[in-house]
């Protein structure tokens, strides 16, 4: 049974028959009679712009008067807007203050594959959708003739995106303006920083407001992230073009820009201008790398895994040998990550990071030690070359433990499952 039901009724235009509106509202107190039981969340779609009578056509009835249709302000919710994109987003935020997932759409059966592009790009795979043809459930040829093609084009498709993302783009920001941290340690050859969480559009409480990651486990749908990315973008200063992720593995793989690139990795090098390189990271370290002699950088995304599997020296390494850069004359940033307050192994897990040096590991004779990975992977580049004074690991906000910051870091030890990501990005300067 369906969590929640929305019902198209989006520009919906009925045969002149009289007896249309009083089977329409029949119709929808029998959807609501079968579906009220255990659905959370009934709604119906209804254009702000089909409200009236136009061309000689009876279209949907004015909600509030007339027809009985003010009694389904009792069993409905409604929404109405001039936008599909619009409509369909603030059900999304409905359904998402219920935490629901399971949805039967009723559409007209002509527009369901229009519809479904709509839900395409602005849900995920968290949620299920049933659908069911309006005029089916009528039992009734009630519905005016369309002339709508079933199968959206190709341009019609880039007609619902450009939709989507100029909504997207009109929503205000939530929870504070957009922060970026940086370290003074990068010259100005380079343009860097570390984001905090606020300043983006997401909505859900663990992903709010600036997460920069979506996938099949998270309610933020790609367009959501990528109008996030946008707002980064405008606010850094470099190309959303030509912005590269690591495809995490919590291992130690580096790709080279410019060479095959790995199904997944935790480090990326380049010496290309312009292009913009990014780490994930949600307590994991974010860490990004400088070299100003031979014009060359490199993100790592460093957790507990891949700190023991030295990832922060393999992206050294892998600048050495691609660019000819010397680790003495590499600047490295540690991003905010979670830290020995609140991070904690088991004890057969904590025992590498007491072997790589006892201060790494905080009571160490319990079953669950707290663990230090910022002070592991300082400890580790040093031994690789890399001058002390040349990391930035402290001071400021880069020192901020990320689950004891809610309100300027996402934590996946604080928020479990469904967290949210700021990332850690560098480029050199065209």
């Amino acid at each position: 049974m369906a969590e929640a039901v929305v019902i198209d009724l989006f520009g919906l235009k009925l045969n002149s028959q009289k007896i249309c509106h009083q089977t329409l509202l029949k119709t929808l107190n029998g959807i609501h009679h079968h579906h009220a039981p255990k659905a959370k969340f009934l709604c119906i779609i209804c254009g702000s712009n089909v409200t009236k009578e136009r061309d000689g056509e009876n279209i949907l009835p004015d909600m509030e008067t007339g027809n009985g249709f003010p009694l389904l302000t009792r069993d409905f919710e409604t929404v109405s807007n001039s936008s599909m994109a619009a409509s369909l987003y603030t059900i999304k935020q409905k359904i998402d203050e219920k935490n629901l997932s399971h949805i039967k759409v009723i559409v007209p059966e002509h527009r369901k594959t229009f519809v479904k592009a709509f839900l395409d790009q602005l849900f995920t795979e968290v949620y299920d959708f049933e659908f069911e043809d309006l005029q089916g459930a009528w039992g009734e040829s009630l519905l005016k003739p369309s002339t709508e093609i079933n199968v959206p084009t190709a341009h019609q498709l880039e007609e619902i995106q450009s939709e989507i993302e100029t909504y997207l783009r009109s929503l205000p920001t939530l929870k504070g303006d957009l922060t970026i941290i940086t370290s003074p340690l990068i010259p100005d050859t380079f343009l860097h920083g570390f984001t905090t969480r606020t300043g983006g559009i997401s909505y859900i409480p663990t992903l709010s407001s600036l997460n920069l990651f979506s996938s099949c486990k998270r309610r933020d749908p790609k367009a959501v992230v990528q109008e996030n990315l946008r707002r980064l973008a405008d606010a850094a200063g470099f190309n959303a073009e030509k912005f590269y992720r690591i495809k995490t593995d919590h291992a130690n793989e580096v790709w080279v820009m410019g060479k095959k690139e790995p199904e997944s990795y935790d480090g990326i090098v380049t010496n290309q201008r312009g292009v913009t390189i990014t780490a994930l990271g949600a307590d994991c370290i974010t860490i990004v790398f400088a070299d100003p002699v031979k014009k060359a950088c490199g993100v790592a995304h460093s957790g507990w895994k891949g700190t023991l599997l030295g990832v922060a020296m393999a992206t050294v390494n892998a600048m050495s040998a691609e660019y000819g850069c010397n680790p003495e004359d590499i600047v490295v940033v540690l991003g905010p990550s979670v830290g020995p307050c609140c991070f904690t192994l088991p004890r057969e897990q904590a025992i590498s990071f007491h072997d790589l040096h006892p201060s790494c590991v905080r009571q160490f004779d319990s079953l669950n030690p707290y663990v230090d990975i910022r002070k592991a992977t300082r400890i580790l580049l040093e031994r690789g070359g890399i001058l002390p004074q040349h990391i930035h690991d402290q001071k400021g906000d880069l020192d901020l433990c990320t689950s004891c910051h809610p309100d300027k870091f996402f934590s996946h030890v604080r928020d479990g499952l469904n967290f949210g990501t700021q990332i850690g990005f560098i480029s050199i300067r065209e």
